[in-house]
């Protein structure tokens, strides 16, 4: 770590800010620039680094492969806040009931009342300003919300990584987790010839280019004929195959699509065999059980849209699985986290403990006092204080849990199974909880929906990666700590300042990501009707939900005995949850893609040709984020025009 290296890092991240409100919310619609498994921004960032880098006359002042790497974390932690998953998410996300109360009169007298005055302004002016626009921000009104939702966005991001940084050694010496994402920056900037100490530059193996190349060429053809009709188009994806079948038990198998997306297919080459063979294998049980509910008299529907309890109930057997392997996890890192305990109540720290991002001490008090607060500020809400550990504890561990995922598999881009909401209004009852319980959950809905690499999670798993990142390449991971926490603190305070001033200028309504149909506008709008309709129907605990739940828990912890207990053992217990998310019918046609290139290579290949491999598929998924990349740089030019 080099004071140079943090500077340009916490730079970059300032000229992002801007960059990713018009790349994302204001002009364009552009899903994973910012945040995203992986995402384009810091790819992008790295490769035009070390590109640079490679310029004779920047040779010896460049920067070394470390120092890369460390602007490359700092930027992968810091970016996302920017994203419309983390800031535009939370930021409208209290504001809205009141604007959308002006046509909903009953809401006034039901819920309003019952939401604390410091989540959001509430007065005409700066609700109508907020989303109409052409208004100045009324600063005065939203220090307290801002500074409120802030310290609980900081507290997730203090104990998620606080949790990392007890959890890291274990995952990444004991475990030996494969952490596929992380091997995209750190085969991008190998090691130089001349060691440590010398500039480096972008690798100079054959294959890494021949897969970006190929790569760019096929998605960057694909966006130019989606744009210029007259350019042929090249079916990447998807591309419908066979249409829904609206009506009898063939409805389940839904529309079948190509896709062949190269970034995808690469990223199941890199992950274990078994596991891209059980997120297809269990694809297709998914879909048999559809077809097997719709003989039974269930109402014909896609299969990805069966949100119900009632049979199959995919979701919510994702969401029993991942808490039973949440719980697993914890168990199978027992012994390590009872030394780390050890080591933070003794009076002395451990040899080994030098190499950790926090001392173990600092990693649990940290945890408890995040914690503390996140559950202070539910109960500060009107919240009971059981019901508020409960909820803390669930987002906090679907954060860990879904950073596991991505370490071991790299299958970070899937969304939750099972929201948290919909757990706990089903297995409870909305009869059970209190109204303001009730608009607690829904307005911290932000910090657990979606997942999909787009919402704040994303940056727990991001903070693990640079953690991998510095073990890898040797960087002082307690001087990396210092550095992830300040870029977060400066996307924070510079992306809430460039998210508001940005939509009170143009209006919620008026910028691409808000008045467009996708996921973070119409949650947004449509939130404050859940609450209403919670309140106004209360519900006792649904008993299919709760079978659900345990025989999504049952089946994955047999998997996961059967896959520590026998070596031949095919099926991956997070292929079933990955089958269980919504997304996967478009993820498992490349998941099939890849299991088969990655089958034929090492079956009549071997591990060598296998290793050879791997450049090339990395070189796939970086063509792919410098297609993302060059798009954006092309519609900021042309103010979103192209």
């Amino acid at each position: 770590m080099t004071a140079r290296a943090v500077v340009i890092g916490l730079g970059i991240l300032l000229l992002f800010i801007p960059a990713a409100f018009y790349t994302e919310i204001a002009w364009l619609r552009v899903y994973q620039f910012a945040s995203g498994v992986p995402a384009t921004m810091p790819i992008f960032t790295l490769f035009a680094l070390a590109a640079a880098m490679g310029i004779p006359g920047l040779r010896r002042v460049g920067l070394t492969r470390r120092e890369l790497l460390a602007v490359f974390s700092i930027v992968l932690v810091g970016s996302p806040l920017v994203s419309h998953g983390v800031l535009f998410w939370m930021i409208p996300k209290v504001i809205a009931y009141y604007y959308a109360a002006q046509i909903h009169p009953l809401w006034a007298t039901t819920f309003l009342p019952l939401v604390p005055a410091w989540f959001a302004p509430s007065t005409p002016a700066a609700v109508n300003g907020f989303f109409e626009g052409q208004a100045a921000v009324p600063w005065s009104q939203w220090w307290l919300p801002l500074g409120a939702w802030s310290s609980f966005l900081v507290c997730l991001f203090v104990a998620t990584l606080c949790a990392m940084s007890l959890l890291q050694r274990q995952w990444i010496t004991n475990e030996r987790l494969a952490f596929p994402i992380a091997q995209i920056p750190l085969e991008m900037v190998a090691q130089p010839e001349g060691g440590e100490g010398r500039a480096n530059r972008l690798p100079i193996v054959w294959m890494f280019w021949i897969g970006v190349l190929m790569s760019l060429a096929l998605t960057f053809l694909s966006t130019l004929s989606s744009k210029l009709p007259a350019i042929p188009s090249i079916p990447l994806g998807p591309v419908p195959l066979m249409q829904w079948r609206k009506v009898g038990p063939l409805a389940g198998l839904g529309e079948i699509d190509l896709v062949l997306w190269p970034g995808m297919i690469a990223i199941a080459f890199l992950i274990p065999k078994e596991l891209s063979f059980s997120a297809w294998f269990f694809w297709l049980v998914r879909l048999g059980l559809t077809v097997i509910a719709i003989a039974a008299g269930q109402a014909p529907r896609l299969p990805e849209d069966w949100y119900e309890s009632t049979f199959p109930a995919p979701y919510y057997q994702g969401g029993g699985a991942a808490l039973a392997l949440f719980v697993w996890v914890l168990w199978i890192a027992r012994h390590h986290l009872r030394r780390a305990l050890r080591t933070t109540f003794g009076r002395r720290s451990t040899a080994a403990e030098v190499d950790e991002p926090l001392p173990y001490r600092w990693a649990v008090i940290g945890l408890a006092l995040s914690f503390a607060w996140l559950v202070a500020f539910c109960w500060l809400a009107g919240c009971r204080l059981i019901f508020a550990v409960g909820l803390v504890a669930l987002i906090i561990g679907y954060y860990i849990m879904w950073a596991r995922i991505r370490a071991e598999t790299g299958l970070g881009f899937i969304p939750f199974p099972l929201e948290i909401q919909n757990g706990l209004t089903s297995l409870l009852g909305t009869s059970s909880l209190r109204p303001r319980e009730i608009v607690t959950l829904i307005s911290t809905r932000w910090a657990y929906f979606p997942g999909f690499g787009e919402s704040s999670e994303v940056i727990t798993g991001n903070t693990l990666e640079s953690f991998k990142i510095a073990d890898a390449a040797r960087i002082n991971a307690r001087r990396l700590t210092a550095a992830l926490v300040a870029g977060f603190l400066v996307a924070l305070a510079g992306g809430a300042i460039v998210v508001l001033k940005g939509i009170y200028h143009y209006g919620y309504f008026n910028l691409a990501m808000g008045g467009a149909y996708g996921w973070p506008s119409w949650q947004t709008r449509n939130d404050g009707e859940r609450i209403f309709t919670f309140l106004q129907n209360p519900t006792g605990p649904d008993a299919g939900a709760i079978a659900a739940v345990a025989a999504g828990a049952a089946v994955a912890a047999i998997l996961g005995i059967m896959r520590l207990r026998f070596w031949w053992w095919p099926f991956h217990p997070i292929g079933y949850i990955a089958a269980n998310c919504w997304g996967m019918h478009w993820y498992y046609m490349p998941f099939l893609v890849g299991w088969a290139w990655k089958t034929l290579v090492i079956r009549y290949g071997g591990l060598r040709l296998y290793r050879a491999m791997v450049p090339l598929a990395i070189g796939l998924i970086v063509g792919d984020q410098l297609n993302g990349g060059i798009w954006v740089i092309v519609a900021l030019v042309t103010k979103g025009r192209v």
